[in-house]
């Protein structure tokens, strides 16, 4: 995006600091975070875009605390992201998908708390299929204690301070939002720097695409099937049969949602009663940008980002997208609610 004061592009650095400017007594730590991720993220793209000729492809041969196969670029990814929040000595603690327990950095004073999925998507790394890169920060609930613990890290999603993801793709997307709505980068390889291409991004309010892998069909909840059903039974006044898109990056099916509208959907189901998705590394910080470009983000019963996390692991079903999309969905669920899984 061109400034038309100056006729330049805008960087995220200058971007982040204009936003930083506009709040008196601003001290510029979430604003150099910001921009830590921002350099983890041009060096993962960069090894991303090189990975079939650096032997960075495949697993590791390890599997993570999820019981789940660990790429390489899984790990490189969680490497570049935590060292670069430890450099800057601003956050205390991280949570990644990659690692059991919380992961103490060297500034234990440090004001903030960073959730991340450092390459979601990963199962597509192999068949060169966008991945995508996914934060959540929050303010640590004791600011000036030494002592850090799991109970630090385990706050809602209203408490979020900021939230992104990093997508992986035709070209590198990096969307975040500090709740004053969402902006959109692109990163230009020719300089290195991600580049402003939108702010305040909405997400329309009903869409004619529904996500959801439904190979799975059989192990949903009766509400669900009925839904999509729905989805796929003619209808012009509701623009239906919508269309089935399914990319099984959690990263970029919400980011196509977030452009074109529609809903993304990863159920509870038989085989995975409370949900697949994580809650505090995947769902909350992209509900948190969904909301913020207008859109609704829940469970089977409610509001995402008001669920009290119990672990910092923990797993919930989530139905995310252009709020009347969602609305009608949560009508099926709620009809069929007594009806059980395979009924």
């Amino acid at each position: 995006m061109v400034d038309r004061k100056t006729n330049r592009v805008i960087t995220l650095e200058e971007y982040i600091i204009q936003a930083q400017n506009k709040f008196p007594g601003a001290t510029g730590e979430l604003s150099q975070l910001l921009r830590d991720i921002g350099l983890a993220a041009k060096i993962i793209s960069r090894e991303v875009n090189k990975a079939g000729i650096t032997n960075i492809l495949g697993e590791d041969g390890s599997t993570n605390v999820h019981g789940e196969s660990v790429k390489k670029l899984d790990l490189f990814a969680d490497r570049q992201l935590i060292s670069a929040l430890n450099r800057s000595e601003i956050t205390c603690m991280v949570i990644s998908e990659e690692n059991d327990g919380i992961v103490e950095l060297d500034n234990d004073g440090g004001k903030y708390i960073v959730y991340l999925d450092p390459l979601d998507g990963s199962s597509n790394i192999d068949v060169n299929v966008s991945i995508g890169s996914i934060f959540s920060i929050y303010m640590r609930k004791k600011p000036g204690s030494d002592e850090l613990s799991e109970d630090d890290a385990l706050q809602p999603g209203v408490k979020q301070v900021a939230a992104g993801y990093v997508l992986y793709g035709s070209s590198t997307l990096m969307a975040y939002t500090t709740g004053l709505g969402v902006s959109l980068f692109t990163l230009d390889p020719s300089i290195g720097e991600f580049i402003l291409s939108d702010t305040d991004v909405k997400i329309p309010d009903h869409g004619t695409i529904y996500s959801v892998n439904e190979g799975s069909y059989h192990s949903w909840d009766k509400g669900l099937k009925q839904y999509v059903k729905y989805c796929q039974v003619e209808d012009p006044a509701t623009k239906r049969p919508y269309k089935a898109r399914y990319i099984g990056s959690m990263v970029a099916d919400v980011h196509r949602t977030l452009i074109t509208g529609g809903i993304f959907i990863y159920p509870n189901s038989s085989q995975y009663p409370n949900g697949k998705l994580r809650l505090m590394y995947e769902c909350n910080p992209l509900s948190f940008l969904i909301e913020q470009a207008g859109g609704m983000a829940i469970d089977c019963e409610g509001r995402i980002m008001e669920i009290n996390p119990e672990s910092i692991h923990q797993r919930t079903p989530i139905f995310i997208g252009s709020k009347q999309n969602v609305l009608k969905v949560k009508e099926f669920l709620d009809e069929y609610a007594p009806e059980s899984i395979n009924s």
